[in-house]
């Protein structure tokens, strides 16, 4: 604020209308729209920056201010969209207030509501005063001259009843942003007329004073002086919401608390920003004028009601500048690119680059700053050229009976975007191939038609083929682009004649007969057919598989006759059917042959007689319990088979005396005991069986029946089923005897083991043998040495000459390397794989027996070694003397046991003598 003074008491005096006006709000419903004044009033400096916000307006709706536009009548004044009152150039008022209207209008439904606004322009003389119901505000002489003096409103009461009165609509406090200073900066002072009576204590509370961020706002608590410690930021925080307290010297509220609100004015110290550097769209070659492309954006920081805030697009500079150089245009306020010229061709610019500019200030170039993006615009394909073939003929060669074989390559040329719809060739024979025998195909690659035989061509019935084929895309044309006369082409396809196979018309042949013809028949002739009706050629036959080896064919006519009896029974026979294929091969050049395969149906004749089953059974020797049943089996088929008739033969008379057959039905029967009983045993029962067939054939079988003891159940027993097979008791006795005796064998042989395996671990060694050499004369390889070294005396290696140490000490203590006298102890038995503590205790106890007998070897025995003759080389080693320099101490040796004890007393002992 660039001016101050005291506020005329008389603008007090009109806000009692107003705030009468506040209560009668309070009963309108809750939803119904419209502004929350019919009047808006506020105080304002005489000069006015542009974009200075001045107020703020309210309006309620029941579906949201979302759809609301503000208008107002005047051209110095804008209301944005959250109702706040902004000055759209610099002014200087000079009258003493500004009114205008502020009209509200609901986008969908038109419907509009008005308030007034009046700005109140403070005035500069300091002596002027002004009465409000009788109080009066006395301002303080040292006041300075530019301060903007906000009066505390005033509160009274009438009748006993309090209620609030009319504020003042405190004017918002306008700083604008990035000042220089200097700081602190004085913006307005507030007081109260209760300071004429007491001392009063001034303080502000809000973002910015109290809370973060500290320290923006402070207040001189006499003066009531509100200043700005630091440059503001609009992009940082574009408002500040205080209140301002009064309170006496002993903290006692003298005033209600009342708002300020800090408004930063924006200034022009941002630069457009691109939401992207590159933006990338895409057009349709051959689109018309007018056709959208893509929009770029850009964001301002800086406030978007004001100039500074707006920004505009324009386009810079396009590449490549063909056909035109304004391709495209740009909105200047949405950022929507669009085409402006016709001539977009792909084939021609595949993508045009255009440098975007967005500058604030409305697009002022001389104010405004600025930025740019680039904008890349592809050209899309549309199918706008039709395929054409490279020539109006093509022409191919093909061998007869050959399919999936490429004939044909079918080239063509196609302006637009490879490896698309619209440059995909998709071809279609026309005309020239009824059956259906070629087919064109394309190649993914080189979009090349290749023409296919996929049904095969016969040179005998075609020797030539003449087809029309015409090419098209995936895609559709484009709108008014027509097929084009190179889109069809002729092509010419040869058909070569090949030698072919002869082949059989009738194949599979089936013929029938009885089985068992005679030798040499004549069957039927199996001929096969030459299609090379051009060629002259003979054909030879020839059996490719004859299993039974019963078929002969004439090499020549090919006429079938049989080699062998044909038998319907026989394991190369099928269902009834015998199968053969022969060989038809002409002497054409590469000679070709055929198959065929001849099938011949036996009917069946009565050649095999039945066979009795089963061929053993079981039957208890007494008549009444149990009977065999009895059936037949019968290689051929009906009707040669059942039923059949089972009959006893007269010889031998004892089968009809001993045995009795009784019918059950045409397939079984019932073998059973005439007589009351039959000795147990094996019995060969003679059976003639014989069939249905014309004529009937007959077959002796022989049934093994074993009779035997039965039990109440008709079952035998065990006893009997032995006896029955043909042992007497005798025999199973000496069976049984055998087993025993078998079974007492094995036992003492098991016994026996065991025995010899325990003897052989009782006498087992610690140490094996082989591995002891205490007594044992090793001898090695003789190196010779004259005759004395032959003189040596064996007996001192075997067994000292006194044994009266040895037989005097205790059980279980004894030297291991001594010879051991009387019985020698029993070792326990090692393990396979020795346990290590076996052989710690095995060295522990040689080593305790060793220290605790003192007259053992080496001590108190003479052990003479072998003597290795005189005259030798080398010195005695007795000349070796010890490295060592200056006594040692072998007093350690006391230490070492028993054994050592003559050594220490031969070393340790030295100088007490």
């Amino acid at each position: 604020m660039t001016t101050g003074s005291v506020l005329p008491l008389l603008l007090l005096g009109l806000s009692g209308a107003l705030r009468a006006h506040r209560e009668d709000l309070t009963v309108r419903e809750a939803c119904k729209a419209g502004f929350s004044e019919e009047g808006y009033t506020a105080l304002i400096s005489p000069n006015v920056l542009e974009g200075e916000k001045l107020l703020k307006v309210e309006f309620s709706s029941c579906v949201g201010t979302k759809g609301m536009q503000y208008e107002t009548n005047s051209l110095d004044f804008k209301v944005g969209a959250d109702g706040t009152v902004f000055a759209t150039r610099e002014l200087k008022i000079p009258s003493e207030q500004v009114a205008f209207t502020v009209t509200a209008r609901e986008r969908q439904s038109a419907e509009q509501w008005a308030a007034m606004v009046r700005l109140l322009v403070a005035q500069t003389s300091s002596a002027h005063s002004e009465h409000k119901k009788g109080q009066t505000v006395a301002l303080d002489p040292s006041q300075p001259p530019n301060d903007t003096l906000l009066p505390w409103p005033q509160h009274q009461s009438s009748g006993g009843l309090r209620r609030q009165k009319r504020d003042w609509v405190i004017p918002p406090i306008n700083v604008p942003e990035n000042s220089r200073g200097p700081f602190p900066q004085q913006l307005v002072r507030i007081r109260s007329d209760k300071d004429n009576d007491i001392p009063i204590r001034y303080s502000i509370t809000g973002v910015g004073a109290d809370q973060p961020p500290m320290e923006v706002f402070n207040i001189d608590s006499m003066s009531g002086r509100m200043y700005v410690t630091r440059p503001m930021d609009r992009e940082e925080r574009a408002s500040y919401h205080l209140r301002a307290h009064a309170v006496d010297m002993n903290g006692n509220k003298v005033e209600n608390p009342i708002d300020l609100y800090i408004y930063v004015i924006d200034m022009n110290d941002n630069r457009p920003e691109f939401i992207n550097q590159v933006y990338n769209g895409s057009v349709d070659e051959g689109s018309k004028p007018g056709t959208y492309v893509m929009t770029v954006t850009a964001n301002d920081a800086d406030d978007s009601t004001t100039a500074n805030g707006m920004v505009r697009y324009r386009i810079v500079t396009q590449t490549p500048q063909s056909p035109s150089q304004n391709m495209f245009t740009i909105n200047s306020e949405t950022g929507d690119i669009v085409t402006v010229a016709a001539g977009l061709d792909r084939e021609k610019v595949q993508q045009y680059t255009v440098i975007v500019q967005a500058t604030d200030m409305e697009g002022n170039l001389n104010y405004g700053l600025s930025n740019t993006a680039t904008a890349i615009i592809t050209v899309t394909d549309v199918n706008d050229n039709p395929p054409e073939f490279t020539t109006s003929t093509f022409a191919g060669e093909v061998p007869e009976n050959r399919i999936e074989t490429v004939v044909a390559n079918l080239t063509v040329m196609d302006r637009d975007q490879p490896h698309s719809p619209n440059w995909n060739a998709v071809y279609r024979i026309i005309s020239g191939d009824p059956s259906g025998h070629f087919s064109v195909r394309t190649d993914p690659v080189t979009n090349e038609g290749m023409v296919t035989v996929v049904k095969a061509v016969d040179y005998e019935l075609n020797r030539a083929f003449m087809l029309t084929v015409m090419v098209s895309n995936q895609a559709p044309l484009a709108s008014g682009i027509q097929m084009s006369f190179q889109s069809t082409a002729g092509v010419t396809i040869s058909v070569t004649d090949v030698n072919e196979a002869p082949y059989f018309p009738s194949n599979h042949k089936l013929i029938r007969l009885e089985e068992g013809v005679p030798t040499g028949t004549a069957l039927t002739t199996f001929s096969a057919v030459d299609p090379d009706r051009f060629m002259q050629q003979a054909v030879r036959y020839s059996k490719l598989s004859d299993p039974a080896n019963w078929l002969h064919i004439n090499t020549s006519n090919g006429q079938i006759t049989t080699a062998a009896i044909l038998d319907r029974e026989s394991l190369y026979t099928k269902n009834n059917v015998y199968e053969a294929t022969f060989l038809a091969a002409d002497n054409g050049i590469p000679p070709a042959s055929g198959t065929g395969t001849l099938q011949i149906y036996l009917i069946d004749i009565n050649d095999n007689a039945p066979q009795l089953l089963p061929k053993e059974a079981q039957i208890c020797e007494r008549p009444g319990l149990n009977a065999i049943n009895i059936t037949a089996a019968d290689a051929d088929m009906d009707p040669n088979i059942g039923p059949y008739v089972f009959e006893l033969p007269f010889i031998p008379t004892t089968v009809r005396k001993n045995w009795t057959i009784t019918r059950l039905n045409g397939d079984y029967a019932q073998l059973s005991l005439r007589i009351l009983y039959l000795e147990a045993g094996v019995y060969d029962v003679p059976i003639i069986v014989t069939d249905s067939g014309n004529p009937p054939l007959s077959n002796t079988s022989v049934i093994k029946v074993k009779v035997c003891p039965c039990d109440e159940n008709g079952d035998c027993t065990t006893v009997g089923a032995v006896a029955a097979a043909g042992l007497g008791t005798g025999a199973i006795v000496a069976i049984l005897i055998c087993i025993v005796i078998l079974l007492i064998m094995v036992l003492l042989f098991v016994v026996w083991m065991k025995r010899r395996e325990k003897e052989r671990h009782t006498k087992q060694l610690l140490i094996d043998p082989e591995d002891d050499v205490r007594d044992n004369i090793l001898k090695y390889d003789e190196e010779g040495g004259g005759e004395e070294d032959q003189d040596y005396d064996l007996s001192q290696l075997q067994q000292p000459e006194a044994m009266e140490h040895v037989l005097s000490k205790t059980p279980g203590v004894r030297r291991v390397d001594e010879r051991p006298v009387g019985a020698e102890p029993q070792y326990p038995v090692r393990p396979v794989v020795p346990h290590p503590g076996d052989i710690g205790d095995f060295i522990n106890e040689g080593l305790r027996a060793a220290d605790n007998d003192p007259t053992a070897p080496p001590y108190d025995s003479l052990l003479v070694f072998d003597y290795e003759g005189s005259g030798s080389t080398a010195g005695s080693v007795s000349s070796l003397n010890s490295s060592s320099s200056g006594d040692q101490d072998y007093d350690y040796l006391n230490d070492w046991g028993p054994r050592f004890k003559k050594l220490a007393d031969m070393y340790g002992g030295g100088e007490e003598d």
